[in-house]
């Protein structure tokens, strides 16, 4: 298993002897320590028995430098090398999980909070920005970049107002391998949905050449790790780009932006900024929200804790307007985004019910589901707090003003 963090351990500390005497007669003792050590070998089997079946298969995921996420590891369901990265699926502590190049991309317990955030916000901001409303409003036109997993998809395609949605992910092995493993996640019902065009493709050539405009930019792909296949589509280069392809003025663009602890990581923020190796191993949450600022209008990070990943997760979404509209979008009432939900939002049919998504509810789930009953996480309070970050993160992102270009990349842990 070529990249796959597997140890077998036992989750207790190392195995101590009990019943330990010290004889109280040299002429006496001889007897009682025969029978003594034989009882405490007996015990000693019976403890090492017990902690021999506390032994497991471990997953471990490396979050940050000194930092591991360990658990329990139940079943290997694949694990391959396609042209472009590793990947795996495996059964853990968070369920059904996907793992590519040793990082967790999402799993079962909780892969509807990393997608409805990014998804729902930036779809329902272009809606309010195009100051249209009802089913002939924006957004009609969304683009993803990445989203092998196909929730990214199923989340826009629960818009009644999308007409076209477009996906280009370059490994199709991941779209595959999750139709097969993680249809939950969206599964060959997506890939069927009539509005839906998948490309297998390298989405930062499909952006650079297409002649097509949309409404909405989602970029759901892989951390810019150092040689993964993520690290252009972070660049003011492609932003600019991105920007040109939007239509106006309800253009809206997000991307995944990685951890955003809600107390940052040591390793998150260079000392040295002049340090060559200080432009490694850091967080890039600062980075891309301050790349996006140099392009567009706003610039607009925000958080939620992902617990699958072991942290808190970051997004940013960028779009023009005036000075206003970015407090605005923070500030949204929870009316205005519950009255969204319930005017927009349906099921996509086909797509099998998440083994989670009935889970401590006691209405059974129908199938014609509209509105807040689609939706597990996002609604008019949870969108509040997205946008609230912690003084910590804040005051440590002031201080970061690094900004990804090519020729200047910036690499996550």
């Amino acid at each position: 298993l070529p990249s796959l963090s597997l140890a077998f351990t036992s989750r207790q500390s190392p195995y101590r002897l009990h019943h330990q005497r010290k004889p109280f007669s040299s002429s006496s003792t001889r007897r009682m320590q025969n029978n003594t050590s034989m009882a405490d070998q007996t015990d000693d089997e019976e403890i090492i028995t017990e902690q021999r079946a506390k032994s497991s298969f471990r997953y471990v995921e490396a979050v940050a430098p000194g930092l591991n996420l360990d658990m329990d590891l139940h079943t290997i369901l694949h694990t391959a090398v396609s042209d472009f990265q590793e990947v795996q699926v495996i059964e853990s502590y968070f369920g059904r999980t996907l793992v590519t190049d040793g990082k967790t991309q999402s799993a079962e317990h909780d892969e509807f909070v990393y997608h409805e955030s990014l998804v729902h916000p930036a779809l329902f901001w272009s809606a309010i920005l195009s100051g249209e409303s009802g089913q002939g409003g924006a957004p009609k036109s969304v683009f993803i970049g990445g989203g092998g997993e196909l929730a990214t998809a199923r989340e826009v395609l629960r818009h009644s107002t999308i007409e076209r949605c477009v996906m280009v992910d370059i490994d199709p092995a991941v779209v595959n391998v999750c139709k097969k493993y993680l249809p939950e996640w969206g599964g060959q019902a997506v890939i069927d949905h009539p509005k839906m065009e998948y490309i297998v493709g390298d989405a930062h050539k499909y952006l650079m050449e297409t002649n097509e405009k949309f409404d909405v930019i989602i970029m759901d792909i892989s951390d810019p790790i150092e040689a993964g296949p993520g690290v252009a589509l972070y660049t003011q280069e492609f932003y600019q780009r991105a920007a040109e392809v939007l239509n106006k003025p309800h253009g809206v663009f997000v991307t995944q932006a990685g951890s955003a602890d809600f107390v940052p990581h040591p390793h998150g923020f260079p000392e040295d900024e002049n340090d060559d190796d200080a432009n490694k191993e850091t967080c890039c949450f600062s980075p891309i929200k301050n790349t996006l600022g140099t392009v567009f209008d706003h610039a607009i990070p925000y958080s939620c804790p992902i617990a699958s990943f072991g942290e808190d997760w970051g997004y940013v979404m960028a779009f023009n307007g005036d000075p206003s509209q970015g407090r605005k979008l923070a500030d949204l009432s929870r009316e205005s985004v519950d009255e969204l939900i319930e005017e927009r939002i349906r099921l996509v049919p086909g797509v099998p019910v998440h083994r989670y998504r009935s889970k401590g509810v006691k209405r059974a789930i129908k199938g014609n589901e509209v509105g807040a009953e689609v939706l597990k996480h996002y609604d008019g309070v949870s969108h509040r707090r997205l946008f609230a970050l912690s003084k910590p993160l804040r005051e440590a992102m002031k201080s970061d003003e690094r900004i990804m270009t090519e020729a200047n990349p910036i690499f996550m842990y």
